[in-house]
């Protein structure tokens, strides 16, 4: 089993989407194993995407993610980051296939609804970014 990290987005929190995305996640077959609600600040999204850190959005993006409200969970199956990535699809809402979230929900390339991890090594950043192992379910 495979877990991945899970952010809805500002943009699709504001616009009431939590539970459409949620449940879009369990249709596909992922197992949420933590959830819940924060709002990072600007020095806390800073360091989440630190790996942007030397891209010309960087000040842009972190500003958009420490705006409001995320909803943050872990999921879990069978090449979790793969699947994930596939029902999120491309970062571009306007690239991104019919039927993904980012294609349904997304505004802009910025402001498209969710995030997930890359990579396995993301993965392993991102999850105790936000999570303790105390916050998560354990089959």
């Amino acid at each position: 089993m495979e877990r991945t990290l899970a952010i809805i987005k500002p943009d699709a929190v504001e616009r009431g989407l939590v539970g459409e995305i949620l449940k879009r996640i369990e249709d596909e077959g992922l197992r949420i194993v933590a959830l819940k609600m924060v709002r990072m600040s600007k020095t806390e999204a800073e360091g989440f995407y630190y790996v942007h850190r030397e891209r010309p959005f960087f000040s842009s993006l972190t500003d958009f993610m420490s705006s409001g409200p995320i909803v943050v969970a872990v999921l879990e199956g069978e090449e979790a980051i793969e699947r994930w990535r596939r029902i999120m699809g491309a970062t571009d809402p306007a690239q991104a296939d019919p039927g993904t979230i980012r294609k349904t929900y997304g505004i802009n390339i910025e402001r498209n609804s969710v995030h997930g991890s890359d990579s396995p090594e993301s993965a392993r950043y991102e999850v105790p970014f936000f999570f303790s192992r105390l916050e998560m379910v354990n089959p």
